[in-house]
């Protein structure tokens, strides 16, 4: 029988672990805690790899280029203003967009390994 395991949606959104919960499953900003402080659930083996980066990417930058021609067909700022302002938006939005979806992923190894990898 597998472990039992907290709901997906909730695990992504709030960076939470994928068994309990509760404890939290990020240390740092987007690293992957060894273990999960409420049950002890080894996460080292849990790694989204270059998924969640990719996922990210397609995310804001289809996000990031179109709000960047609107402005520019728009408004017709100087390239100093784009260079200003893009950098500003597409780090923190890219940072908000990789954490849950990471964290997705990490959910997603653990509910669907096999009994005999490890749990």
């Amino acid at each position: 029988m597998l472990p039992p395991s907290a709901p997906l949606l909730k695990v992504a959104l709030l960076g939470r672990c994928p068994r309990c919960g509760v404890g939290k499953l990020f240390d740092g900003v987007l690293d992957v805690r060894a273990r999960c402080s409420v049950c002890d659930l080894d996460l080292r083996g849990d790694d989204s790899g270059d998924g969640a980066a990719v996922f990210g990417i397609f995310i804001v930058g289809t996000i990031v280029v179109a709000l960047a021609f609107i402005v520019e067909f728009r408004f017709a700022p100087p390239l100093w203003v784009h260079a200003i302002v893009w950098p500003v938006i597409t780090v923190p939005l890219t940072i908000a967009v990789i954490r849950p979806v990471k964290a997705l992923l990490v959910a997603l190894q653990y509910r669907y390994r096999t009994i005999g990898m490890g749990l």
